[in-house]
């Protein structure tokens, strides 16, 4: 028999599973991708069609497909153990990548605590923040101070430090209040924050920020030199900083980690997405020595966190996460992005400066928005710009009317070109079809 076709794996498809951010009504619509492999920057689906992957599967895959390295290190790993609980015991792999992690990370005397995803990574944060203000006789502490258009995922923590977006609106009823600064939308947003500090330093647990980029804002841009004002800030009034490098770490802003571009060293690290290269799925929260020494006491007793995940820790994620971070750290791959940002950023303003109906271009390493001037949210001008990109072979995702580019970090200069040259042509589809 035959395999079925890519919509008849569509039909399948829509038949038993409920996609994420999808409207499954118009699923189908949408002539979704159905992939079977991928190799390298491409992903390749039931019939053969080959897709460069231009958002690294939803900003995960920060070296490509099917890496060698990252493949041997999972099957190496299988011949020992798959996972085994971190509750109260370790494992050899673990160890090994907290080591690896805490030689590098921007966070001072690093303790690592493992989850599976980002939203949980954060989740972790903002218990430990509060807790932290209970072992230390501050209880009263309890307010956090976020960021609108942020987002830090969606689990409910999360959501409630998150703007109005992606329809968190309807969970008002479930989110607890926070203090909000302007978004990075606006100039002065990171020493607005700064003056917070100042004025609610008495009932502020932390700040909770996304360093440098508001990436699923639609990548809002802020200057590294103020976001050391609000590291500054924060050190003054006893105000832990939160900094979620959930979508900005691992080599996308061209620095391992963003937080290194305005010299700022956090309390509480968020880590996910590339941890593992997009192999596994596995997020971590890095504590400084000044939180994790809170914790400390008698056992049983009150100071002990009392939290964990089943899979927290997993030695099959942890060994690609171990391999892939030798792999990021290699000079080569940063230097890589920040001349292929150099390059994207250059092409993007020549090839779309005809285009009226672009309103920004805004780039940051290989974090990159495009964001279109459309004549309105039924227009849809981002989906299908974003759609004709798929029917071209290049896969690309709106955050609304902004196209978001965001290949590998090893993507190539031939294949920059080719998303440019791609994206040029879709917009002019569009908006000129």
């Amino acid at each position: 028999m035959d395999s079925p076709s890519a919509a008849g794996w569509a039909e399948r498809d829509a038949a038993v599973v409920w996609h994420g951010f999808t409207q499954m009504s118009s699923y189908l619509d949408e002539a979704p991708v159905m992939v079977e492999r991928a190799e390298g920057h491409e992903l390749i689906d039931v019939d053969g069609n080959r897709y460069l992957d231009a958002i690294s599967s939803l900003w995960v895959t920060t070296l490509g497909h099917r890496v060698a390295e990252l493949d041997q290190a999972v099957r190496d790993q299988l011949d020992k153990v798959a996972h085994s609980t971190l509750l109260g015991h370790g494992n050899v792999v673990v160890t090994e990548l907290a080591e690896a992690l805490a030689a590098v990370v921007p966070v001072d005397r690093p303790h690592v605590l493992f989850a599976s995803d980002g939203a949980s990574a954060v989740e972790q944060a903002l218990k430990l923040a509060f807790h932290l203000r209970v072992n230390e006789g501050e209880p009263q502490r309890r307010t956090f101070l976020s960021f609108e258009a942020g987002y830090h995922g969606d689990s409910i923590g999360a959501l409630s430090l998150g703007g109005s977006g992606f329809g968190a609106d309807l969970y008002q009823p479930l989110r607890f209040p926070v203090l909000r600064a302007p978004s990075f939308a606006d100039p002065c947003s990171l020493l607005a924050a700064a003056e917070l500090v100042g004025e609610h330093a008495h009932d502020l647990t932390a700040v909770v920020v996304e360093p440098l980029v508001q990436g699923a804002a639609g990548m809002l841009m802020a200057r590294p030199e103020d976001f050391a004002v609000l590291g500054r800030a924060c050190r003054e009034h006893d105000v832990l900083l939160v900094c979620d490098e959930v979508a900005t770490g691992f080599g996308r802003t061209g620095t391992l980690f963003a937080c290194e571009q305005a010299g700022v060293r956090p309390d509480l690290l968020c880590l996910g997405k590339g941890l593992t290269g997009g192999y596994l799925p596995m997020s971590a929260t890095v504590a400084s020595g000044r939180v994790f020494d809170a914790f400390l006491g008698a056992d049983p007793g009150p100071r002990t966190f009392l939290h964990g995940h089943s899979f927290g820790g997993n030695a099959l994620a942890a060994a690609v996460a171990l391999r892939h971070l030798e792999l990021v750290r290699d000079p080569a791959v940063l230097a890589n992005v920040l001349e292929r940002s150099a390059q994207l950023s250059a092409l993007l303003e020549s090839r779309l400066a005809p285009f009226g109906a672009v309103r920004e271009i805004r780039v940051r390493g290989l974090m990159t928005g495009i964001e279109l001037a459309s004549p309105g949210a039924a227009a849809r001008w981002g989906r299908r710009v974003c759609a004709a990109a798929v029917r071209r072979g290049v896969l690309l995702r709106p955050l609304g009317d902004v196209v978001v580019v965001m290949p590998p970090l090893t993507v190539t200069a031939a294949e920059i070109e080719r998303i440019v040259e791609v994206v040029a042509a879709s917009l002019a589809e569009v908006v000129e079809g």
